[in-house]
């Protein structure tokens, strides 16, 4: 038996559960105050000004000097590293008190046994998503194991039926939030890219005046774009990296209710037949 795994929730989903929308607003004014009184704090510049050049080697002026769009980069990134806390905590209690593989491989051998309480105590014990659906399956079993009722092929079906729509409610709460990193990689990817451009345009407009170039507007300009080019980059890569780690999570749990389904099943059908 294969369980179905619903597709990632949508941006608009996840913001009106009211805590991404929150960590989002919250965020991006955290990157302006950074941007202002850390980045831009007179200490970090010559002379204790912010229009003059950083002190040399002083990193915190140098990112400063990266203009308006530096606060939107930190924003993005201070994100990307608030929900993936939000979803390692998540699916840690997803997961479950142990192992899941081990989890899984007791409820083989107990199922195999026959010994369908003590599967569900295990469950009990486990506790998670995963447990949630693989009680789900077993509570079943025990239900419709002496109803002679009902053909087998239709008790089969109520089993599976039962697994899939426990994961159906459990599946949403591993893949929430998770389009927050897909968006965030490509926002942050554009959000360097306009900042190289717009520094590029500035460094540019000082080579273009009338007479000598001036030197310091074709370095400020080139700084700026570099900045906003390594902010953007860097962020969206982070982001690429979380999303796909939870992916392979998420996948990695998904595998483990498959596994489980498919023996709670196969020795549900297996024991009825023994049975005629």
């Amino acid at each position: 038996m294969k369980t179905q795994q619903s597709s990632s929730s949508s941006l608009s989903e996840s913001l009106k559960s009211g805590f991404a929308a929150a960590v989002i607003f919250i965020e991006i004014i955290i990157g302006i105050l950074i941007w202002h009184f850390v980045l831009g704090n007179p200490d970090n510049f010559v002379g204790g000004d912010p229009t003059n050049h950083p002190v040399e080697g002083n990193f915190l002026g140098i990112f400063y000097k990266g203009g308006y769009l530096v606060p939107l980069a930190i924003a993005l990134l201070l994100m990307v590293f608030t929900f993936a806390i939000e979803r390692a905590f998540t699916l840690s209690r997803a997961k479950g008190k142990g192992n899941v593989k081990a989890f899984i491989q007791r409820i083989r051998l107990l199922v195999a046994g026959g010994s369908i309480t003590q599967a569900v105590a295990e469950c009990d014990k486990q506790k998670g998503s995963v447990a949630n659906v693989v009680k789900a399956g077993l509570l079943k079993y025990n239900e419709l194991s002496n109803n002679n009722n009902i053909e087998l092929e239709k008790k089969v079906t109520m089993i599976q039926k039962d697994i899939e729509e426990t994961t159906q409610l459990e599946m949403p709460m591993l893949e929430k939030n998770l389009v927050i990193f897909a968006t965030v990689a490509s926002v942050a990817t554009l959000l360097g890219l306009l900042g190289t451009v717009l520094g590029m345009i500035k460094a540019f407009s000082s080579m273009a005046q009338a007479g000598a170039p001036d030197s310091v507007g074709l370095a400020t300009g080139i700084s700026e774009a570099l900045i906003n080019t390594a902010l953007g980059v860097g962020t969206s890569a982070l982001a690429i990296i979380f999303y796909n780690l939870f992916t392979s999570k998420i996948d990695a749990l998904t595998h483990g209710i498959d596994e489980a389904g498919f023996s709670i099943v196969q020795n549900f059908t297996a024991t009825q037949q023994g049975k005629h």
